[in-house]
């Protein structure tokens, strides 16, 4: 790999760890960064998903406090997240990652929509707010898949899920995405460490940047007023879906 700039690598994953833990944006920054160092396609999504594993353990220790309340969700679905991560993972290395290059872009764009639907807690009955249905945990299980298999704009795919799902605020059910997302990654990141290309001179300085904009995220997440925050997430994942969908049709 020619011109590795470490520094470089650590603004890219800085800049990867804010945008993942507020809008589930991760990959947007990190992944066109490592090919910009150098790696090829399928070594960069490999290398990626390591280094996106320290985002979320950043996201997750700045969500303490929204994750209180939900560790009976965290142990029903953090199974099937990580489950979905495997096969995610393992099938990434048996095929070619643009087989869901033509769909990707539809679901990101309704994710996105779905994100600025309003919800009314109260027409939720506590035991579906609090209980994830098998429904819920489907939906978990498939965008662990796609995680593990290809990620992105898995984060955004996840909290249109969960907000939709349950009564949860947008900090709390951004805290239990970033949770999931990191259990999905983590489970293909052990796959890819086992037997896939992972660039360890890249994906270390880009992980350090991780940990730091994933430990920042839920403090602007926290602070800042839920609908226009939800507003620049819905934009940016039709901004991402529209960028996706150009490449796939072109």
């Amino acid at each position: 790999m020619k011109g590795l700039d470490p520094l470089w690598l650590v603004l890219a994953g800085l800049g990867a760890g804010l945008s993942g833990s507020v809008a589930g944006l991760a990959s947007l920054v990190s992944y066109p960064a490592l090919l910009a160092v150098g790696l090829t396609p399928v070594s960069a999504n490999v290398s990626n998903t390591v280094a996106l594993v320290f985002s979320s353990v950043g996201s997750v220790w700045g969500s303490r406090p929204e994750l209180t309340g939900q560790r009976a969700r965290a142990r029903r679905l953090g199974p099937v997240a990580v489950a979905g991560g495997l096969a995610g993972g393992l099938l990434l290395l048996e095929t070619p990652s643009d087989t869901f290059a033509r769909v990707v872009p539809c679901l990101i764009g309704l994710a996105a929509l779905t994100i600025l639907i309003p919800r009314n807690p109260t027409r939720l009955a506590p035991h579906v707010a609090h209980r994830p249905t098998w429904k819920l945990s489907a939906g978990v299980f498939l965008i662990a898949v796609y995680g593990g298999y290809l990620g992105a704009a898995a984060g955004v795919l996840l909290l249109a899920l969960v907000l939709f799902a349950t009564a949860e605020p947008l900090a709390r059910g951004n805290a239990i995405r970033n949770l999931l997302v990191g259990l999905a990654n983590a489970t293909a990141a052990v796959v890819f460490v086992a037997i896939g290309p992972v660039h360890w001179s890249a994906t270390v300085p880009l992980a350090v940047g991780c940990l730091a904009g994933g430990r920042l995220g839920p403090t602007i997440v926290r602070r800042v007023p839920a609908a226009p925050l939800r507003a620049v997430i819905a934009c940016a994942g039709l901004g991402l879906a529209v960028h996706l969908g150009l490449d796939a049709y072109r």
